[in-house]
């Protein structure tokens, strides 16, 4: 399925939601007049039988019909909501297709790690970057298990599985459809840190006899007031007895006022995706898949959608318990004691497994999110993963955050036999990018997720790059030290038995030729030494010395078309060391007559 397929198909889509969305929306607008006009026949009912005109029976018929106009209303109210954001999520979808999602949906900033071994080299999250393309999911939690899916190294039968549940969602867009309709609200506005945060707080110390004294005194109470209400004891008797009860709960409310507002702080933002997250819970449970990696899902989260949908219901409740209607009522029940005891219930006994479903639906939001972008990028294919050499080939390969139409691609081949490049060539040729696409599309491979290429294989690799190294004020580091500290995880990741992909970008460029020969030499060997293979690029002509058939090594370059412009470049990788010289044309650039 081709783009314009794809594009046909999501229109098929929007216009099938379009009549469903009117019909909610027509449902909506009847029961609201139902509903005025139901309420408005209710209040003169009631005050025609205060006047005595009318029976009671008769001024109370239409309340029955009214809630049932309310709740009507409600339904499809929520419906409404429901569709708007699928609507949403296909306007979105529709501008990926037209190569206009930069700026549209969540960037991933706060996943952002200065210190990770290629994260912000590869433009994997911010503005324009590869989780700004990737990431369609619902919950803040989902966007957690796509950073982690990009950002952590897992062993290549991990991404194995993944590729099978992705190639299995791949075409399940109704699926998709029932995620993004969720809920009744959006839940960007929540933090996923919350939960964890929620379930690492020192526990609330009771008695256990505590909630069955509540349940005494409240018993009590609703007992005194039924004595006096059928006249078994006198309101001033009621009274009497009922005083030293509210004093008890009085005492017990006080105690423990400062942890109920505390609570309430932290279940504030709890509360906003517990309701997404409980369907979310349900829909997976309910789900029946073929592959290994949805069916592990699956099983670890049975019977969580009814453990959460219990806290949802306390949280609804512990919300409730502070409206103006209800603020007497609730201090009389002592609900803010009773609430807080059933909360740090159910807590104590779903602590250990929360954290399990939390990760279960944030990895399959990941897959949801992994599965949509293979299936809007049909011309991408599926990375071939080889658990039997250390290798990275690819034929056209190219950097799939780039306009498919602008988009040249290039053949790489890395294994026993050609394990270094030095790609040499001027600024603007395309060497960055390059190196980029091919970290890019690894990071892909191992998610699970297909590539931008004509066909890719690879091994199991630990990708380390250095394309974006910059000085460090906060930090007090300059960039050739940042530069150092990147090479030196690069070292130790290979001493310590990973098969690493390195690729740099003008390696060492803050010292003299001489000396960054040396050393670039020195560090290369070092990597290859240990397994590693990877790709070098520079200005600097010395460097392509090192590309010897004793590193198994070779020199590659990106130059202009040859038109006589030497700035117009055909980011095409070519073999052997760059003749070029642009340097006055550079000059010129510089305003240089």
């Amino acid at each position: 399925m081709n783009a314009e397929q794809v594009r046909e198909r999501y229109a098929g889509r929007v216009k099938a939601l379009e009549t469903r969305k009117a019909e909610a929306e027509n449902a909506a607008a009847s029961s609201g007049l139902l509903m005025v006009g139901l309420g408005v026949a209710a209040i003169a009912g009631i005050y025609f039988a205060t006047q005595g005109a009318v029976n009671w029976w008769l001024a109370t018929a239409p309340l029955p019909l009214l809630a049932f106009a309310v709740r009507r209303f409600n339904a499809s109210r929520d419906e409404v909501g429901r569709l708007a954001r699928v609507f949403r999520w296909y306007e979105r979808a529709m501008q990926r297709l037209a190569g206009e999602w930069v700026g549209v949906g969540s960037a991933g900033d706060r996943f952002e790690e200065t210190e990770h071994p290629y994260a912000g080299d590869l433009n994997l999250f911010g503005e324009g970057s590869l989780f700004q393309l990737v990431c369609s999911a619902r919950t803040t939690i989902g966007e957690l298990g796509l950073a982690k899916y990009l950002k952590e190294p897992v062993s290549l039968e991990e991404s194995r599985l993944r590729q099978e549940a992705v190639l299995e969602l791949r075409e399940m867009y109704e699926l998709r459809e029932s995620v993004v309709a969720m809920g009744r609200f959006e839940s960007f506005e929540s933090r996923w840190e919350t939960f964890i945060e929620w379930l690492e707080l020192p526990p609330i110390e009771f008695h256990p006899m505590l909630r069955v004294g509540m349940m005494a005194t409240v018993s009590i109470l609703v007992l005194l007031v039924a004595a006096g209400g059928f006249k078994l004891l006198s309101w001033e008797a009621v009274a009497r007895f009922a005083v030293p009860v509210l004093g008890i709960q009085a005492m017990v409310g006080l105690q423990f006022r400062d942890r109920i507002s505390q609570m309430q702080n932290w279940l504030g933002s709890v509360s906003i995706e517990a309701e997404v997250l409980r369907d979310g819970l349900e829909l997976l449970e309910k789900q029946n898949f073929q592959s290994a990696k949805l069916q592990g899902l699956v099983a670890r989260v049975k019977g969580s959608g009814a453990a959460v949908r219990r806290l949802e219901q306390l949280l609804a409740a512990m919300s409730e318990r502070n409206k103006d209607w209800f603020y007497v009522p609730s201090l009389v029940l002592v609900l803010g004691t009773q609430l807080m005891i059933a909360i740090e219930t159910w807590r104590a006994r779903n602590q250990a497994a929360l954290p399990h479903w939390l990760a279960a639906w944030g990895e399959f939001e990941a897959l949801q999110s992994l599965a949509t972008y293979a299936f809007e990028n049909s011309d991408n294919v599926m990375p071939e993963l080889m658990p039997s050499e250390i290798a990275l080939r690819g034929v056209a390969i190219g950097h799939p955050l780039l306009p498919l139409e602008s988009c040249v691609r290039n053949d790489i081949t890395f294994d026993a036999s050609t394990r270094l490049y030095i790609i040499s060539g001027s600024n603007m040729s395309g060497k960055s990018t390059l190196l980029r696409a091919i970290g890019i599309n690894s990071v892909l491979a191992f998610a699970g997720a297909p590539v931008r290429a004509a066909s890719l294989q690879v091994s199991a690799l630990s990708v380390c790059a250095s394309l974006s190294i910059a000085d460090s004020l906060l930090n007090g580091k300059s960039k050739f030290m940042s530069e150092m500290d990147r090479l030196r995880i690069m070292i130790e990741r290979a001493r310590a038995g990973d098969a690493v992909l390195f690729l740099v970008d003008e390696i060492m460029s803050g010292t003299n030729s001489r000396d960054r020969r040396v050393a670039t030499e020195a560090v290369v060997k070092t990597l290859l030494q240990h397994g590693a293979i990877g790709a070098l690029s520079t200005h600097d002509l010395a460097l392509t010395e090192i590309a010897t058939a004793e590193l198994h090594g070779v020199n590659v370059h990106m130059c202009s078309k040859g038109n006589g412009d030497p700035l117009d470049f055909d980011y095409t990788l070519k073999s052997g060391v760059t003749t070029e010289s642009n340097a006055m044309a550079i000059a010129r650039l510089a305003g240089v007559a």
